[in-house]
């Protein structure tokens, strides 16, 4: 793995621009695709600016662009697009790949993963979690809420070889991440902290640590969490109910003040990822005949919020 990467991140929301500042300090040839032209045109005039405990601080990152042709092939794609635009934005990003290039995944919602291989039918392909916190505050700007470990794994045993070498690459670069022999039930772990978090926020307008605060939501938290280790199980996963409650707990407490992206969604009239979180869920459940009645109305009702909002 060479020393110095050319690195295109696919989404320059919160996530992606965090990244991009980290891997631009790094030394890293480090890309934005995005598809917003608005917001292309902002951060290759004003660069991007990330707030954290340091301070603020402009990074005169130019390198961005709404077409993969303008960038041409990279060693590595990491994507962090909404789970909606996944196919679409990696079907047009194919001219991204050449044979070595690595796609890694640190998306939220289930079956990302899948996506992309069914896309590019790529081997090579990497799949994770981050726990950094990130708020967009603007075209170009971004929030360091919130630091976190990343977590990262190899979809097939094909591409095991290649996940040490981005997971040095990112330490290297100042985001603390290890490596997992089971990514699949890393990002159930992830999927079934967002479905007990994400649309409680979404349908109460709550921060985070106020929803075990109420012993009512708390108990509704509970039974999400319960229903969806239910499912894990029922598909091999080894993901204990009690610990990941314990887990889900931890995480309302450590970002207590914190609104999550599906609450900001809705707050801002735009499409939530409800269907690849909670609603995921629901299908995972009724296809081993486990039923998962919480998470079911946590997504009817969080679809009945975006049709307010978008009428």
């Amino acid at each position: 793995m060479k020393a110095k990467m050319k690195i295109a991140i696919v989404g320059a929301g919160a996530m992606g621009s965090l990244f991009a500042c980290f891997l631009y300090r790094a030394g890293h040839e480090a890309w934005l695709l995005d598809k917003d032209r608005e917001r292309v045109e902002a951060i290759r005039h004003g660069g991007l600016t990330l707030e954290d405990t340091e301070g603020t601080h402009l990074l005169r990152i130019s390198r961005v662009a709404g077409t993969a042709g303008d960038i041409g092939p990279v060693d590595l794609v990491i994507v962090f697009v909404k789970s909606y635009d996944t196919e679409e934005a990696l079907g047009s990003a194919l001219c991204l790949l050449h044979d070595a290039t690595v796609i890694l995944t640190l998306q939220n919602g289930l079956n990302n993963l899948e996506t992309i291989a069914a896309v590019t039918g790529r081997d090579r392909l990497l799949g994770g979690t981050t726990a950094h916190g990130a708020t967009l505050l603007g075209h170009g700007r971004v929030r360091h809420a919130g630091s976190g470990e990343t977590v990262i794994g190899a979809f097939r045993d094909s591409a095991s070889g290649e996940t040490g070498a981005i997971a040095a690459l990112f330490n290297r670069a100042g985001i603390k991440t290890t490596v997992t022999g089971d990514v699949h039930s890393t990002l159930w772990r992830k999927l079934i902290i967002n479905a007990a978090i994400n649309p409680l926020t979404a349908l109460t307008r709550l921060p985070n640590g106020e929803l075990i605060e109420h012993a009512g939501l708390a108990d509704i938290q509970a039974q999400i969490v319960k229903e969806a280790c239910a499912v894990a199980k029922a598909r091999g996963l080894g993901i204990n109910t009690g610990d990941t409650l314990a887990m889900v707990r931890n995480v309302c407490r450590g970002t207590a003040s914190n609104k999550s992206s599906m609450l900001h969604d809705i707050m801002s009239g735009r499409r939530t990822e409800i269907d690849y979180i909670s609603g995921a869920l629901v299908s995972a459940g009724a296809a081993c005949h486990i039923p998962t009645p919480y998470n079911d109305i946590a997504t009817r009702l969080v679809k009945a919020l975006e049709l307010r909002r978008f009428s």
